[in-house]
C-alpha cells in the first residue's frame, strides 16, 4: 500500500478522475487509524468476514486471506483491467496499472507538460 500511497499523483493522475479503495480483511478501527498515521490518499474498506473477497474471487479458500487482487473499474462501470495476484515487488506491474488509468482518465493537458 505504500508504494500505491508514494507513487500516487504518477499512478492515479493524482486522484484525477480516479477513486482509489483498498478492501481488506482487518477491522475498521485499525484500518482508518493506520491510513490516518501513513497519510493515505486513498479508501480503504473493511472486509472481515471476505464478502468482498469472495464475490470478487480474490478470496483464498485454502489460507483462509483474501490475496492481492487489483480491479480498475472504467468509468462505464465495467472492470476495465484485473490482475491477480498484483505483483506489487515488480515495477512493471506499477507501469502497467498507470497505463491502464491514463487510458481510461488521461492526464489533464498541464500535467503532460
Amino acid at each position: 500500500m505504500e508504494a500505491y500511497r508514494d507513487q500516487y499523483a504518477t499512478l492515479f493522475n493524482n486522484g484525477r478522475n480516479v477513486v482509489v479503495l483498498a478492501v481488506s480483511v482487518d477491522p475498521d478501527t485499525t484500518l482508518a487509524s493506520w491510513a490516518r498515521d501513513a497519510s493515505f490518499p486513498l479508501l480503504f474498506g473493511s472486509d472481515p468476514g471476505s464478502v468482498v473477497g469472495r464475490r470478487y474471487a480474490a478470496y483464498d479458500e485454502k489460507n483462509k486471506v483474501d490475496d492481492r487482487s487489483l480491479y480498475v473499474i472504467g468509468p462505464d462501470g465495467r472492470v476495465a483491467y484485473h490482475t491477480r495476484p498484483f505483483r506489487q515487488m515488480a515495477a512493471d506491474a506499477y507501469t502497467e496499472l498507470a497505463a491502464v488509468v491514463d487510458r481510461l482518465s488521461p492526464p489533464a493537458e498541464h500535467e503532460t507538460q
